[in-house]
Formats: structure tokens, C-alpha cells, sequence
């Protein structure tokens, strides 16, 4: 992918600006910052040239007055109003286009600095993006949904997409989902393709969602042209400024063909998830460097997909590199300027074992300061992880100074881990907690329990998609819960009763639908669903608590009733979540969306020896199809009666 070493040359016009380092050249508007073209390997523009300039390659955010309610706002496309030459030498060219807030501009951008940099280095097969967004403490509050860079590719020449090993495949036109080609379903980013230009997509559902992401596994992702021999690849070599931690999921790359690089968005997490600045608050942030990456086939190579594993590798080359060394401004730390952590985490649960367990594949990470678990919904700041070792053993590098949470959730168990302490890190430090322990809830041993505790639904039974709603990537593929409208298969298959399991009996694998949603009614209405645990004791322990532990995987306007022994018509439920969750994730394939754990007291007196009903009631049917929740894992505990327990 290399050619002989050019030196990197800058050349500035009137009202655009090219970098070129003899293997790339990127046209950027000025003083706007819109990246109009890119050239490689003679041809003239990857981007869609019938589209606008400000139409192909750009940084953009949604932003809504404090206080207004949902994930919407205003979409502003970032458009600079001055252009600088940060650094210009044989080896680097970076540049900014920067624009400024003042009160003049109340209500029509959001009320922040944003300075948006572009870097080519020498030798290197593509270009580098990245922003720094300021608020100052004296202008007006707002809440920050999303932002994000977009490239808006050749649509003749790059059919071909892919997000992963096995989740790529060659892609509609975006002609198709328009006209009388396209028939929007439940929502519009999903259309049913009823006259595609291409007949072998004819009768698919194309949908963005379909493509989304968990942050841990969203390091590269683009598309090839076959026709020429080429890939465009998003490469984010860090977690540390995106939102929402390793599960947290994103978009990647739709039909457009489009290629996205999402920092902050609400998806999967609703409004609690959308950044909320307030008057009087200085916030600052680093989005990015993040790294487009262009590769061609060699001569000796004929297969197209020979690019992705080329991509691959370059991903790792600059996740290895991170933090980078080359940018320019001072908000960007380098590696002198940051610590890094380190030390074992072990799992304590008594009633299984008196010995510690390693937290084997425990997911560890430094959040900014706040409750056990908040850094699910946290986007302000930067946030650090990493995965532990079969024995637990964890370290995390190149953590930017500050005050920080240590959490943690381990796969088979239960609920957050938060180290005690704040933790400080300072430039050059190395600190090491050595063994911490984590005692996940617990109060008796387990009577029964339904499912995996791993923060997602993907377990369960997902059902086969109603075959005129197909994606065929998806068929017979691990991810089957991504095909469109598997919401509407509970109605199906319980049309009448609702679904009832048995312990000792039932199979959660096939016979725990993997999301409680509503019921469709003939008459298009919505009604309310009461799902049902049957289970036998043989003995009840008098005058005690039992303990129910319910772990929910996601929530969309969803209220969660309990009952034990007894059905809707007794006055109330005993345990109620209330109104839960704006998470989405039934419409949006997600199988996972914002964890929540409820811990319920069941008071002996509820429970009878011999035949026991659990009722699950979820009773929202505002919204219809979506209102609903998916169980990640659920349990009853009995009483203690080891006295060295407690």
C-alpha cells in the first residue's frame, strides 16, 4: 500500500484547500471544513461528486435547548468560519477550521467553540480527523444527542460493506429505498425493497439499524468497490472519547453508501443518555483522532476481500499507536501526559464458594466520578477499558489525567462493581489496587433462575423472521435477533394466552421469547402482556424473605409489574418499576440497551408449598409494538440460613 516517499504538500485556495502526501489528496472547503473530495490511485473522487460540497464528507451534531425532552433537536452541519495552518512540514500537514459561539448567535448553532482538524501524515495511505468542542461556563445550557463524521461515498462504485468477519455483504442502491421502489415499514429508517434497481434485493428490508455496533467491536469499517479494487475504512483506534462504555452500540456504515464515525449518540440508551450541559458549566472534549484509511489491491492479489484483512491489520497498527503522537493541539494528551492503572479483580460469592474466583473476562474501566453503574449513560468525559484475563488480571494504559470510578460487571453474575475509592490519575503515574473484590448481590442460594447474566437477551428464543421481512446476511447467522419486525412474532405465536414457563420443565433457549412486548389485537390496538414462572416448593421457610433478582436487559417506556400467586385481578402488584427506559432496542435489533437490576423482597407469606405462579406483567401500550423489555436473567433466592453468611 505503499509508494515512494512524497513529502506531504499543502496547497491553499481561495475557498478550498488541498493536502496532498502523494498517495492521497483531500479537497476541503474553506473556511467550512467540508471534505469535498478524496483522490487515490487516479481516481479523481471517492466522495458523491453530484452531490452539494457540503454533502460528502462532514462533522455534524444534534442539539436541543436544556430542558426539552427526547433525543431530537436541531441537526447542525459543523461549518467553520476561520481557516489555520496548525503545522506545515515535509512530514505532516495539520489544519483547523474552526468556528466561535457568541450570543449573537443564540438559537442558531449550538451555543459551543468547535475547532475541527484535519491531519495527513507522509507515507500514510489516508487522512486524520478529530475536534475539540468547548463550552464556556457562561453561555446558555444545552443537551448534546449526538455527533459524529460522516462520508457520503460514490454510490456507482462502492456496493460492497462491511462491519465485521461475518456481517458484510454487498448493499442496495440508495435509490432503492425511495419512490416506488421502497416501501417504508413500522419506522422510516426501515423500507421493504419492492422494486430494487437490482432484482436480487427485492423483497429484503433494508435498515441502518440492521448494522449497528457494540463499541468494543467497532474499531474499523468501510466498503470496497469492486470495480475498483478499493476500500473506504473508518478505523477509531479508541474508545476513550465515545459514550457509553464498551457495550455501548453505535451505527456503522448504510446504504448511501455511507460510513459514519459516531462519538456521542442516544442510541440504545434513550434520553438518559443524552449529554446535558448546564449554565454555568465549563466542558471541554477531544472527539477523535480517528482515522480514514484508504487500500487497493496489490498486483499478485485478485480478491476483493483480501482488502478487509488489510484493513484489519491496519486498525491494530493504529490501535497499537494510540495515543497518537502527532497531533498539534494541546487538548489532545499525549502519552507523557497520562497514567495508566492496574490489579486483579476476583469474585466473592459465599453461597457458592468460600474461595475467590478469578473474574474471568470481567469488562474494567475508569468513568467519570458518579453512582454504581452510571457510566452506562455517561458522555462528557473520557472513559478507559479493558478486559481482564482468564485469571482477572487487568491493566488499562494511557488514561488522561483526572478523577475517576473504577467499575467493573463480569459475565455470570450479576449487577456493577465500583471500587470505593476515587481514583487520581497524573501524568507518568502507575497505580495498582492489586486484589479488589467483588461480592455481586446475593442474600440465600439460588431456588431457580432463567437465563445467562451477560447484560443481553441473545440467549433466549429469537424467532425466525416473518420471510417477507428478510435480511439475508442474517439467515442462519449468529446475530439472528437482527432481522426486522421479530417483535410482531410474539402476537403470532401467542395469540390468545400469554407465554408460561415452567421450571425443571420449560427451556429458556426455546421458550422464553426474547423480548416481552405487547399484543396486537385485530382491531390494530395494543394490549398489555402477562407473562407466567410456574414453580414448585417443597417447603416454604415461615416468617422469612425470599429474594427475586430481576436483571433486565433493556427498557422502552416499559412498566414492569410483579406479582406472586396472584393474577391481574388482585388491587396491585407488590413490586413495580414504574415507567422504564427509552432504549429502543426491539425496533432498532439491538438485543441489549441500558442494564438494570431490581432486587425484590418476596415475603414468605406470598409463597405456598407445592405449585407457586410468579406474573410478570408489562403494562405500557402507549407506543404499541415497542413499548416492552428484554430480561437478561432472573432469580429467586431462598433465606439464608447459614448463620456466617451475613
Amino acid at each position: 500500500m505503499m509508494s515512494d516517499q512524497v513529502a506531504v504538500q499543502l496547497s491553499i485556495q481561495e475557498s478550498h484547500v488541498v493536502i496532498d502526501n502523494g498517495i492521497v489528496q483531500v479537497t476541503i472547503s474553506k473556511p467550512d471544513g467540508f471534505v469535498t473530495g478524496v483522490s487515490y490511485q487516479g481516481v479523481d473522487n471517492l466522495l458523491e461528486s453530484h452531490n452539494e460540497d457540503f454533502n460528502r464528507g462532514y462533522w455534524d451534531l444534534v442539539w436541543s435547548d436544556y430542558g426539552s425532552p427526547g433525543t431530537t433537536g436541531k441537526t447542525e452541519r459543523i461549518k467553520g468560519t476561520s481557516f489555520e495552518v496548525v503545522v506545515e512540514n515535509e512530514e505532516l500537514a495539520e489544519v483547523s477550521f474552526a468556528r466561535k459561539w457568541d450570543s449573537s448567535l443564540q438559537d442558531s448553532i449550538a451555543p459551543i467553540n468547535v475547532d475541527k482538524r484535519f491531519i495527513m501524515r507522509k507515507n500514510v495511505t489516508g487522512f486524520y480527523s478529530y475536534a475539540i468542542f468547548e463550552h464556556l461556563g457562561e453561555w446558555p445550557a444545552f443537551n448534546l444527542p449526538q455527533t459524529r463524521i460522516v462520508y457520503k461515498l460514490r454510490k456507482d462504485k462502492f456496493q460492497y460493506m462491511a462491519v465485521a468477519d461475518n456481517r458484510q455483504r454487498k448493499m442496495p442502491l440508495p435509490d432503492d429505498r425511495v419512490g416506488r421502489r421502497g416501501r417504508p415499514l413500522a419506522y422510516p429508517e426501515a423500507v421493504l425493497l419492492v422494486h430494487p434497481v437490482e432484482e436480487e434485493f427485492k423483497g429484503e428490508v433494508d435498515d441502518k439499524y440492521e448494522y449497528s455496533c457494540e463499541n468494543k467491536d467497532l474499531k474499523v469499517h468501510g466498503w470496497i468497490s469492486h470495480n475498483l479494487n478499493m476500500g473506504f475504512w473508518q478505523i477509531i483506534p479508541s474508545n476513550e472519547f465515545r459514550s457509553g462504555g464498551l457495550s455501548k452500540q453505535n451505527l456503522t456504515s448504510h446504504v448511501g453508501p455511507i460510513s459514519l464515525a459516531m462519538f456521542t449518540s442516544a442510541h440504545y440508551g434513550g434520553e438518559d443518555m443524552v449529554m446535558k450541559v448546564k449554565a454555568g458549566e465549563s466542558w471541554k472534549k477531544v472527539f477523535g483522532p480517528v482515522f480514514t484509511y484508504l487500500n487497493c489491491l496489490p498486483e499478485q492479489t485478485s480478491d476483493p476481500l483480501s482488502l478487509w484483512q488489510d484493513a484489519k491489520n491496519q486498525m491494530l497498527i493504529e490501535v497499537q499507536s494510540w495515543p497518537y503522537d502527532f497531533p498539534a493541539s494541546e487538548d489532545f494528551a499525549l502519552s507523557d501526559k497520562r497514567g495508566s492503572i492496574s490489579g486483579r479483580l476476583l469474585v466473592r460469592d459465599k453461597i457458592l464458594s468460600d474461595e475467590l474466583l478469578p473474574a474471568n473476562g470481567a469488562f474494567i474501566g475508569l468513568a467519570p466520578p458518579g453512582e454504581v453503574g452510571s457510566w452506562q449513560l455517561e458522555s462528557k468525559g473520557y472513559q478507559f477499558w479493558t478486559e481482564a484475563d482468564a485469571d482477572g488480571y487487568f491493566a488499562i494504559n494511557n488514561i488522561r489525567k483526572g478523577e475517576y470510578n473504577l467499575n467493573a460487571y463480569v459475565t455470570g453474575w450479576i449487577g456493577d462493581y465500583q471500587y470505593e475509592q476515587l481514583i487520581n490519575i497524573t501524568a507518568g503515574c502507575d497505580i495498582d489496587v492489586s486484589s479488589i473484590v467483588y461480592e455481586p448481590p446475593r442474600d440465600g442460594p439460588t431456588v431457580w433462575e432463567i437465563g445467562i447474566p451477560d447484560r443481553s437477551a441473545a440467549e433466549f428464543f429469537v424467532p425466525d423472521p416473518n420471510p417477507k421481512y428478510i435480511n439475508k446476511l442474517y439467515i442462519g447467522h449468529p446475530d439472528r435477533f437482527r432481522q426486522y419486525g421479530l417483535w410482531e412474532r410474539y402476537t403470532e405465536l401467542y395469540p390468545k394466552e400469554d407465554l408460561v414457563f415452567t421450571i425443571g420443565v420449560s427451556d429458556y433457549k426455546k421458550d422464553w421469547f426474547f423480548a416481552h412486548v405487547t399484543r396486537k389485537l385485530e382491531d390494530g390496538t395494543y394490549q398489555k402482556t402477562t407473562w407466567q414462572i410456574k414453580f414448585k416448593l417443597e417447603k416454604v421457610q415461615q416468617s422469612s424473605t425470599y429474594k427475586l433478582r430481576i436483571a433486565l436487559a433493556m427498557a422502552n417506556v416499559a412498566e414492569l409489574q410483579v406479582r406472586m400467586n396472584e393474577d391481574e385481578s388482585e388491587k396491585s402488584s407488590y413490586f413495580t418499576t414504574g415507567v422504564i427506559g427509552h432504549d429502543n432496542a426491539i425496533a432498532r435489533h439491538g438485543i441489549h440497551g441500558t442494564y438494570r437490576l431490581y432486587n425484590v423482597d418476596v415475603p414468605s407469606e406470598k409463597l405456598v408449598e407445592g405449585d407457586n405462579t410468579l406474573f410478570l406483567t408489562q403494562a405500557i401500550t402507549t407506543t404499541g409494538a415497542f413499548n416492552g423489555l428484554m430480561y437478561d436473567y432472573i432469580r429467586l433466592e431462598e433465606p439464608c440460613v447459614d448463620s456466617n453468611f451475613h
